[in-house]
């Protein structure tokens, strides 16, 4: 059973010969250093990196990537070496991220030879770092053991090399540092992204971004769409993922947010968009709004709190009082009803005049937020698209509907997805309540789902740079015709829609084959060998009106590329009803229970991972007569030709 650590935490380790992966979402250099029995590196010629990637018992990639595995054999190392750490860090001078607080969690599972996983660690709260030390397997008593480190450096490998090598020279660790940099720059390579290969030796999900995975993640749909409980997201190694607000998990200093004006004595301070933590306004507003539903989510919590505790206390007030039956008659029963229910209706007053309170407070920062949103983050009815432009580099998350609960229905919290994807995404087309109670009419729900579908098409087109983001869709019967033309018009596909068993066919194989081709380059150790002519964008699969024009071979294929596809950016969106595949029995379980399931009406199916409230989705839709979509789609056709010259 695989044991998720946290810092600080050890565990033994069964055999001496290993793997140990790492996960980043972006690419990364990897290396190791060996130390001695008090911890000290004795010099460069004990640590490996791109430019020395192998000593004995120990080997690292030449390039960055963004995934690793390091071979280690813990019997072959020297003798004098008693402790291995494993580093990570962010290359130089490419024009990428240059701090680990705008990656994703990078992840590092330990493996034995048939891929079992041993332990897993997500490094959380790293932000300004641009280099960390992971892991540290050392020697205690004949044994060996694995620790999470998780130390970070702002000051990259050279602080990092610094702090390793015998006598703590700063200048002996820049020199190092810089010839980490130099074979960095003479050897890389074409990065792929690359699955980590779980204990079943399957390509599982990577921390792409969400998480996983030390920011929040949106409350999701439990494993069984079915059963309404609390849903509880686990990490890329399979532990409990940390929801506790980014802003609130900062380890080095950041900017601070912008003053809030001053407000009179005994009045809550305005409300200001971006008040909190981040190094840009994007990262505030995101961690904004999700402060917002934590504060939402707590003090709702504490109201139906406050109610179920009035509402006992009259209970027993009244088993107390009418215990006599002497008592249940006359006038001394009534008032003791009477005295029972006022103090209930007291403390239920009191409760609501608090929750009112925040939630005024809410409504006024909502206010003020949601015109301040970016266009990823921003409903479409938001002036920001408008003036949209294509990026020139994705945005940190996407907005995928609005939540809200009973208590306040008009607060409503933007849904945020971390970005690249890590789950597909299911629109259920199947049977949905209208306002009344009563089923939608099929028909409509179909339909809805189909527009909710194009929607979140068209958001995701325009949160990627041009050319780095190409959509397929596979409609067998042809029956979203109507619903694809604003994409096909616009010319944003990667091809026609496929039709027919030779069109569905057609789409999975050449997906399949992808993801094959990047899994065994992965594998191979030859991502530069990849074909030239290789489409570097992620891919995203839309599929309307599964399982329809599916034969057994086009199910398995689709059920493959659910699995194995995100972690090599394939990215599946399914607009299905599952009755429809029932057929199929519990084959397709897996399927719908990695899917994050949305539905194109309102429904209370997602539940957050705090106090397991039941959250009312709201899809995004277009307001009506607007060309929103339609212009937005016809800026990313337009980008993407001026790309293409």
């Amino acid at each position: 059973m695989t044991a998720e650590l946290v810092r600080g935490q050890n565990h033994p380790l069964p055999g001496t010969r290993l793997e140990i992966r790492i996960s980043a979402g972006k690419p990364i250099m990897a290396g190791a250093a060996l130390s001695d029995e008090q911890g000290r590196t004795p010099g460069p010629a004990w640590v490996v990196h791109p430019g020395a990637p192998a000593l004995p018992g120990i080997e690292v990639s030449q390039q960055v990537a963004a995934d690793h595995r390091l071979a280690v054999d813990l019997a072959a190392l020297p003798e004098e070496a008693h402790r291995l750490s494993v580093l990570l860090a962010l290359p130089t001078g490419t024009g990428g991220p240059t701090r680990f607080g705008a990656l994703p969690a990078p992840h590092a599972a330990v493996t034995a030879l048939d891929g079992s996983e041993i332990v897993g660690y997500t490094v959380t709260g790293l932000d300004s770092e641009s280099a960390v030390v992971v892991l540290e397997l050392y020697r205690r008593q004949g044994a060996w053991k694995v620790r999470a480190v998780g130390q970070g450096y702002a000051g990259g490998l050279a602080a990092l090399f610094a702090d390793l090598l015998t006598g703590r020279d700063a200048a002996e660790g820049r020199r190092l540092a810089d010839r980490v940099a130099d074979a960095v720059t003479a050897g890389q390579a074409r990065s792929v992204a690359q699955p980590r290969v779980t204990s079943d030796g399957s390509a599982a999900t990577q921390g792409r971004p969400a998480a996983p995975q030390s920011r929040p993640t949106p409350p999701q749909e439990p494993a069984d769409p079915g059963a309404e409980e609390q849903y509880g997201l686990q990490g890329a190694g399979g532990g409990s993922v940390d929801y506790s607000h980014p802003a609130r998990r900062r380890t080095a200093p950041l900017p601070p947010p912008p003053p809030a004006p001053t407000a009179p004595p005994g009045q809550p301070a305005a409300p200001v968009a971006g008040d909190a933590t981040g190094w840009s306004m994007e990262e505030r507003l995101y961690n904004q709004v999700w402060g917002m539903f934590e504060d939402l989510a707590r003090t709702t919590a504490a109201y139906r709190s406050a109610v179920d505790f009035a509402d006992q206390r009259r209970d027993r007030e009244l088993d107390a009082a009418l215990a006599d039956p002497r008592a249940r008659l006359g006038g001394q029963g009534d008032a003791a009803r009477e005295a029972a229910g006022a103090r209930h209706a007291d403390l239920v007053d009191r409760a609501r005049s608090v929750l009112d309170r925040d939630l005024a407070q809410l409504r006024a920062e909502s206010e003020v937020v949601e015109p301040a949103l970016p266009p990823a983050f921003a409903r479409w009815d938001s002036p920001v698209w408008q003036d949209f432009r294509v990026p020139m580099e994705m945005p940190m998350a996407l907005r995928l509907g609005d939540l809200r609960l009973p208590e306040c229905a008009d607060v409503r919290i933007p849904m945020l997805v971390r970005l690249p994807l890590e789950r597909g995404i299911w629109i259920d087309s199947g049977r949905a309540p209208s306002a009344g109670g009563v089923l939608a009419d099929p028909d409509e729900v179909r339909r809805l789902a189909l527009g909710t579908a194009v929607a979140h098409v068209a958001r995701l087109l325009a949160a990627y740079p041009a050319g780095e983001f190409a959509v397929h869709v596979i409609d067998p019967a042809g029956s979203g015709t109507r619903a694809f033309a604003p994409l096909v018009a616009a010319g944003v596909l990667a091809g026609p829609p496929g039709a027919g068993p030779a069109g569905v066919a057609r789409v999975l194989g050449a997906l399949t084959q992808r993801v094959d081709l990047l899994q065994m380059a992965f594998r191979g150790g030859a991502a530069d060998a990849l074909p030239p002519d290789l489409d570097s964008a992620e891919q995203l699969l839309v599929v309307n009106d599964f399982p329809h024009g599916f034969d057994d071979r086009a199910v398995t294929q689709l059920r493959y590329l659910a699995d194995e596809g995100p972690a090599v950016g394939v990215h599946l969106m399914l607009v299905a009803d599952r009755e429809d595949a029932a057929g199929y029995g519990p084959l397709l379980d897996p399927l719908w229970r990695a899917l994050l399931r949305l539905t194109p009406v309102s429904d209370d199916h997602l539940a957050d991972p705090w106090v397991g409230h039941a959250w009312t989705y709201e899809p995004p839709w277009t307001p009506s007569g607007s060309r929103v979509l339609e212009r937005v789609l016809e800026r990313v056709a337009t980008a993407r030709r001026e790309w293409n010259r």
